[in-house]
């Protein structure tokens, strides 16, 4: 079966069903974005501090303390399942994008490497591997211009004409 291109064969309803997903699903996404803003900065030292405290900080404005267990697995096992999820059903979509097939590829695959060293990432940053933050900052946001990526050329192609 040929996938490749097969978006701009679908039913219009199909295709009208695609992208009302790929609108509230990328809401949903960029909302959550939203959410990280508000409880720490887009900055390493930020996001070492809103999981692992900074109590010992005196010049800080809002106190923070470091996530408990139950906090931290159960943030690790939501987002891990629930992004996996989202990338699998934003995978099967572009899937059936027309693109050149590596970049596909990379669309489609990179974004749960990306997941693991996100989330993997904060747990083992506030286990106390420091450094991970880097990491996690790097691999959250290739995650999300693949996210952007993908939903602009899934509602671009929906769009076109052929």
């Amino acid at each position: 079966m040929q996938l490749n291109g097969l978006i701009h064969v679908l039913p219009k309803e199909i295709k009208l069903l695609i992208g009302a997903f790929v609108i509230v699903l990328s809401v949903g996404f960029y909302t959550g974005l939203l959410f990280v803003g508000e409880t720490s900065t887009a900055h390493p030292n930020g996001i070492e501090e809103q999981f692992l405290g900074n109590e010992d900080d005196e010049n800080a404005t809002v106190m923070r303390f470091k996530k408990s267990d139950k906090e931290m697995l159960t943030l690790v096992h939501n987002h891990i399942l629930s992004l996996s999820i989202i990338f699998f059903l934003l995978g099967v979509i572009v899937s059936i994008t027309q693109l050149a097939k590596k970049l596909k590829l990379f669309l489609i695959v990179e974004p749960f490497i990306s997941v693991i060293l996100t989330f993997g990432g904060l747990y083992l940053l506030w286990k106390g591997i420091l450094w991970m933050k880097y990491v996690v900052m790097f691999s959250g946001l290739l995650m999300t211009l693949v996210f952007t990526i993908s939903i602009i050329i899934v509602l671009k192609q929906l769009l076109q004409k052929k």
